[in-house]
C-alpha cells in the first residue's frame, strides 16, 4: 500500500497484516515511520517490507510493484493512500501546487490501479481500495486542488469498478472525514463542531473499513464509497 509510513496509512498496514495479508509499506521520505510500521507488523507475527518510492513520479509504479512482487509475491490487494495537501484559495493557487496535489492524489491512484488490474483479472480476484476524502463531495474553502483530486478519485473508482466487476475484482473508495493525523493539522477547529458524532475520528477506524473491503466478506461490494466521517457528509 502507498503512503503507509504514518497516520491512516500505517494504521491500514497494521490492520491488513492482522488479517494475514503480507504488506508492502510504501513511503516517499518517511523512512523512520515506514521502518517502525514494518517492525510493529513483524513483532505481531506478520510479514511486511518497506519500499521507497515517490508515487507521483510516472516512472515509479512499475518499479514499485515489481519490487513488491519480488519480495511478497502476486498482488491481491492494492490500497492507494498516498496523498498531500497544498492549501490556498482557488484564485491564488499556483499551477505547481495544483499539479503536484493532483499528481500524487489522483495520478498515482490511476497509474497504480492500471498497473495491477491485468494481474488481478487473470487471478479472478483482486481488491483495490482508494482513499478519498469527505472533502471531495463537500466544499471546504482553501482546498480546491485537494477537493478536486479526491472527488476525481471517487469518480475514477466507480468507473473502473464497473469495468472489472465480472472478473472477481472490486474497486471501492473510502472517504475519511476529520481524522486525527498530521495531515489534518491546520484544518479549521470549528469543523469538529459540525460533525454529528461530535468528535474526530481515529486512524484505526478508517483502517477497519479498509480491512473489511479487502476481505472476502466484501466480495459483493464494488463501485461504492464508504464514508468514515462521523456523519459529516450527511
Amino acid at each position: 500500500m502507498t503512503g503507509a509510513s504514518r497516520g491512516i496509512g500505517a494504521a491500514i498496514a497494521l490492520a491488513l497484516a492482522a488479517d494475514g495479508w503480507p504488506v508492502a509499506v510504501n513511503y516517499r521520505s518517511g523512512v523512520d515511520g515506514a521502518t517502525a510500521t514494518v517492525e510493529a507488523i513483524v513483532s505481531a507475527g506478520g510479514h511486511a517490507v518497506a519500499i521507497q518510492g515517490d508515487v507521483s513520479d510516472p516512472a515509479v509504479p512499475d518499479r514499485l510493484l515489481g519490487a513488491v512482487r519480488e519480495q511478497l509475491g502476486p498482488l491481491a490487494v492494492l490500497v492507494n493512500n498516498a496523498g498531500l495537501r497544498a492549501d490556498g484559495l482557488a484564485l491564488s493557487l499556483s499551477d505547481e501546487d495544483w499539479q503536484r496535489v493532483l499528481d500524487t492524489n489522483l495520478g498515482a491512484t490511476y497509474r497504480l490501479t492500471r498497473a495491477v488490474l491485468r494481474e488481478m483479472i487473470r487471478a479472478r480476484f483482486g481488491r483495490v481500495i482508494n482513499i478519498a476524502s469527505v472533502i471531495g463531495p463537500r466544499a471546504n474553502a482553501g482546498q480546491a486542488n485537494y477537493a478536486a483530486s479526491k472527488a476525481a478519485v471517487i469518480a475514477f473508482s466507480k468507473t473502473a469498478a464497473v469495468e472489472v466487476a465480472r472478473r472477481g475484482v472490486t474497486i471501492n473508495a473510502v472517504a475519511p472525514g476529520l481524522i486525527e493525523t498530521e495531515m489534518t493539522e491546520g484544518i479549521p477547529s470549528d469543523l469538529g463542531e459540525r460533525i454529528p458524532a461530535r468528535r474526530t475520528g481515529r486512524p484505526e477506524e478508517v483502517a477497519d473499513a479498509v480491512a473489511f473491503l479487502a476481505s472476502e466478506r466484501a466480495s459483493y461490494i464494488t463501485a461504492t464509497t464508504l464514508y468514515v466521517d462521523g456523519g459529516l457528509s450527511a
